[in-house]
């Protein structure tokens, strides 16, 4: 078979792993990069270009940068006289138009990382662990107008280990995903995947999140607080206010104990961290970013506190 013609759509380095795969592949030819524009970044706020980007420049690819594909006729017209036989996208960041989604000979792939119907949006991984999910996965559907509501080509289920945080299934989810997209469009291209609607039960959404959710709420159970301090790791991190400066929670642990007094006091401190009572358990805080300052042990912070 010929090599299969590719414009990849991405954005943040999730999906790194997946076009240097299909570059490098000798099934594909990847014949250009769609991304978003660059944006101001770090103190300077200097314009920073994306990952999928920077891969793109420095293995000569063209690289388009809409701000909003569906209103850029040039762009779409760019694309068409490519004549692609694939889309694929994997967090691209806009919503393509039916206008574009009929370039391509065969399909637009979208990779997504959860297990639809579930988790359909924006932020599908950091629900998965903020839930207390034991598992997720990858999948490739055809992309329609709907939110991620396409029909299903592949799924790979993935386990959610009870200390895992997001940036670790991030990669997880990342070094999966080659394989599955190559499978999909091969196997669309030959005929051998018979893409399938998705089942009406189930169905729930990963909204973006809010900065009122990263907030701890210290009434809820020391397993929910834990599971919300490894969902939102580092994007964009839990945190509590600490005498009007906001203590960011990057690592935790509940332990297998109950305590006097009201949620959110500080009950223990030792070596191992600050233990913490809250609505249901206690939680040991062992990693904490204060405002202004790097990540340290949580004991080295009680220790400054005096």
């Amino acid at each position: 078979m010929k090599k299969l013609n590719i414009v990849f759509f991405g954005t943040p380095d999730i999906g790194l792993k997946s076009l240097e795969h299909l570059h490098n592949s000798n099934k594909f030819n990847v014949q250009a990069v769609v991304t978003q524009p660059d944006k101001p970044s770090g103190r300077g706020q200097k314009l920073t270009p994306s990952p999928i980007k920077v891969f793109a420049l420095e293995h000569d690819l063209p690289v388009l940068q809409p701000k909003s594909i569906r209103k850029e006729p040039e762009i779409i017209e760019a694309l068409r006289k490519l004549e692609p036989d694939f889309f694929v996208t994997f967090a691209f960041g806009q919503i393509l138009s039916q206008e574009v989604l009929d370039i391509p000979k065969y399909e637009t792939i979208n990779l997504h990382v959860s297990l639809l119907p579930k988790y359909r949006g924006a932020n599908p991984i950091q629900r998965a662990i903020m839930n207390g999910d034991t598992e997720t996965g990858i999948c490739t559907m055809i992309t329609e107008l709907g939110l991620d509501c396409g029909d299903i080509c592949l799924k790979e289920p993935i386990e959610i280990t009870p200390n895992m945080n997001c940036v670790e299934l991030f990669e997880i989810c990342a070094s999966h995903s080659p394989k599955l997209l190559e499978e999909t469009l091969t196997g669309i291209a030959e005929g051998t995947i018979k893409p399938q609607k998705q089942c009406e039960n189930g169905i729930c959404f990963a909204d973006k999140l809010s900065k009122e959710e990263c907030k701890i709420d210290w009434t809820k159970s020391a397993r929910e607080i834990h599971n919300l301090v490894r969902g939102v790791y580092k994007c964009p991190g839990a945190f509590f206010d600490y005498k009007g400066k906001i203590i960011k929670v990057m690592k935790t642990e509940p332990l297998n104990e109950q305590a006097e007094g009201t949620p959110g006091d500080f009950i223990r401190f030792s070596k191992a961290g600050i233990d913490v009572k809250t609505g249901n358990g206690v939680l040991r805080l062992i990693k904490v970013k204060p405002e202004g300052k790097g990540e340290m042990p949580a004991s080295a912070w009680a220790n400054g506190l005096h």
